[in-house]
């Protein structure tokens, strides 16, 4: 199985993206999926993530009211809608997937086991 992260493109400050998330075998559950970024020289960080069964959602403070990350149960597919984006926001953006997080590891990156191959957000100012 293979998580498929599609949706990056160069945009100008204030414009919005929308992120996708989709494992290539549709069959696939997981018990949580997130969204990470990594900016050119620094680490990889978290952005925001769901669970799949309760539809809960956590962000990152420096999305928080402009990023919206959501699932389509029918397609099996997350997304995450990028709003206002700032030149800051400019990173590879990660999907990735997990078996089993809590509350309190949810945010962390060891977390997950399956990853996507990124995609590129560029934000221009």
């Amino acid at each position: 199985v293979q998580l498929q992260a599609s949706g990056g493109g160069l945009v100008q400050a204030g414009d919005s993206l929308r992120l996708s998330c989709a494992p290539s075998e549709r069959t696939f559950r997981s018990n949580a999926v997130g969204w990470f970024r990594q900016a050119p020289g620094k680490a990889r960080e978290f952005v925001a993530a769901t669970r799949w069964v309760s539809g809960a959602t956590v962000y990152a403070d420096s999305v928080k009211g402009r990023f919206a990350i959501s699932r389509d149960n029918a397609k099996n597919t997350v997304y995450l809608q990028m709003n206002n984006l700032k030149p800051e926001d400019t990173a590879v953006y990660y999907c990735a997937s997990s078996n089993g997080v809590t509350n309190s590891t949810i945010r962390l990156s060891r977390s997950y086991n399956l990853w996507g191959q990124g995609t590129q957000v560029t934000v221009s100012s």
